[in-house]
């Protein structure tokens, strides 16, 4: 199965990406890559690229779900000859039982249903995927590449909450997600992965991990994605007693305070209506006190967990931004940084305005870095080596 072709689907709450992958050389390749955005918006956009960047075909098209802009990519594909082997899913979460990657089948579909809870935003869109590439492609294998699963590794002091063991025993603890984003920065290392590193996944959605010889020894995110550092639309961590606030005070419904964590807090809530990171800083920059002040909570929680996280792991060897704020925002990068001298965290602007991989000068004692999250790549690595495996 070494030269099949996979189908990589990778879905957000308002925007699919897809890629296919084919082993050139010994090395995955991304042959083609599309995106769907605006889903459920009434005015969306579907896009396909070649390897190499170039766009092969563009329309402005509408689509009610994931669900549909995923049949029009297969039958983009289908136009161009291209038929996959093999689709990897990329999974948000895969509650307490499904903690390794693997292929899809009636038990894992189940037990993906009995743990809706743990991520009630993205786990349906998982299945309602799963369920139109079966209809789609009948005869290709299916694959589940979890995002918790990296976090396997988090010690028990990082795992557990302060809550009666019998709740840790029913899952609730910390599971932490962007794991595929987080796996693929580390192969992109080559071997040579600093030995205490932090990388911000900043998009979105967004964490930070810290890492002891590549693997999750703490990340912000915790039982769900809605927990961590503030971002577009989640809330990130909160007092408890603010829910119970909203519980008992305002009487609201748990529909209702789960829409409001999720939906409208972060970035939307703190600017008065923006979570796009671009329209934050030009507004910032028109002197919009709300824009402004979403950027420097944001950016603080950042710096606050990355000092925090260098305590967890002894000292710190490098800082990775990724994701699409983290290799697209040099002032996002500066302003994390800033305040981070006394870690050895100093920036060379023009290299930071350039999304240079390196924005550190050569000589600082901590190397400051930038790296392109390659989720579908890492995605299709898997799903290759379980193939072979079953071959």
């Amino acid at each position: 199965m070494s030269n099949e072709s996979i189908l990589v689907v990778n879905s957000g709450s308002s925007s699919l990406k897809f890629g296919l992958c084919r082993k050139v050389n010994d090395t995955e390749q991304l042959v083609l890559e599309g995106l769907a955005d605006g889903i459920g918006g009434g005015q969306g956009k579907l896009l396909l690229k070649d390897g190499g960047g170039q766009v092969v075909r563009s329309e402005c098209l509408s689509f009610s779900s994931q669900g549909d802009a995923l049949q029009t990519a297969a039958q983009w594909l289908n136009e161009l000859q291209a038929k996959p082997q093999a689709i990897g899913h990329r999974v948000v979460h895969g509650g307490p039982l499904l903690t390794s990657h693997q292929r899809i089948t009636p038990a894992v579909l189940a037990q993906l249903r009995a743990c809706l809870h743990f991520a009630p935003i993205h786990i349906p869109i998982g299945l309602e995927l799963i369920e139109r590439v079966e209809r789609i492609y009948p005869e290709a294998s299916q694959f589940a590449c979890f995002d918790t699963a990296f976090h396997r590794s988090l010690p028990e002091v990082a795992a557990r909450f302060a809550l009666p063991s019998d709740l840790f025993d029913e899952g609730v603890r910390r599971y932490g997600f962007h794991g595929l984003s987080y796996e693929s920065i580390i192969h992109q290392w080559n071997g040579s992965v600093p030995s205490r590193m932090i990388i911000a996944h900043l998009g979105n959605g967004a964490s930070v991990v810290a890492l002891k010889d590549g693997l999750s020894v703490d990340t912000t995110m915790g039982l769900t994605p809605t927990g961590g550092i503030p971002m577009a639309t989640r809330s990130g961590d909160l007092d408890p007693g603010v829910i119970l606030y909203l519980l008992q005070a305002k009487q609201l419904s748990a529909r209702s305070i789960e829409t409001l964590l999720n939906n409208t807090s972060g970035l939307t809530a703190l600017s008065q209506g923006r979570r796009d990171m671009r329209e934050l800083q030009a507004a910032a920059d028109a002197g919009d006190h709300h824009a402004q002040l979403a950027l420097d909570v944001f950016c603080t929680s950042i710096r606050k967990t990355i000092g925090a996280y260098t305590a967890v792991l002894g000292g710190l060897d490098a800082i990775v931004f990724t994701g699409g704020i983290g290799e697209h925002s040099p002032r996002v990068r500066r302003k994390v940084c800033n305040g981070l001298e006394f870690l050895g965290a100093r920036i060379d602007e023009p290299a930071n305005l350039r999304n240079d991989k390196r924005i550190s000068p050569e000589e600082a004692r901590l190397g400051v870095f930038v790296f392109e999250s390659q989720e579908e790549l890492q995605i299709a690595r898997h799903c290759r080596s379980m193939l072979d495996d079953a071959a």
